[in-house]
């Protein structure tokens, strides 16, 4: 199992969260699904990985992507996978939202759904819908999951999403 994404995804430790499984974490901070889309072939593909867990959209959004945009670049990615592991599963965490970010939760939102609608049509992708688990009763991100940026995530954040991505493994 591989990893990939943005600096949420690099600065997970995989070891932790999942112990003796042997996942690769190949996230970069800053990037966005394009990026990873290009290094799949010198990232990616040479593990031969069963299955891609990615965290990007984030970093997208905030440099001005669109919802029909990252919904794209995501089926390009996965084409991107599948090039040379044609049978590998795909897991798109969706974007979080943030205290940081906070403005941007409407169009993070709106590609969340268009991502969800692609997994929804491909039974060899996966949606992995940590957006809900990252808000509080007000509606609101909970402060405890982030560190002080306000973007990148606490040890707690990582639990929540630890949880989420083990429970859309097992399915």
């Amino acid at each position: 199992m591989v990893f990939a994404g943005s600096s949420s995804t690099r600065l997970w430790k995989l070891d932790e969260s999942f112990p003796g499984k042997g996942y690769v974490n190949v996230g970069f901070g800053g990037s966005e699904i394009r990026d990873s889309t290009v290094a799949a072939p010198r990232l990616i593909t040479p593990h031969r990985p069963k299955a891609v867990v990615l965290y990007a959209g984030d970093n997208d959004i905030a440099s001005g992507r669109t919802p029909a945009q990252v919904a794209a670049d995501f089926r390009a990615f996965v084409a991107a996978v599948r090039k040379d592991v044609p049978d590998c599963k795909v897991y798109f965490i969706a974007v979080k939202p943030s205290i940081a970010r906070w403005n941007k939760q409407d169009v993070q939102a709106k590609a969340n759904g268009l991502v969800k609608a692609a997994c929804d049509a491909d039974p060899k992708l996966g949606y992995v819908d940590v957006a809900p688990l990252m808000l509080g009763p007000d509606g609101r991100p909970l402060p405890e999951l982030f560190v002080k940026d306000g973007l990148h995530m606490s040890p707690a954040g990582y639990a929540r999403w630890t949880a989420a991505v083990a429970a859309a493994l097992d399915r």
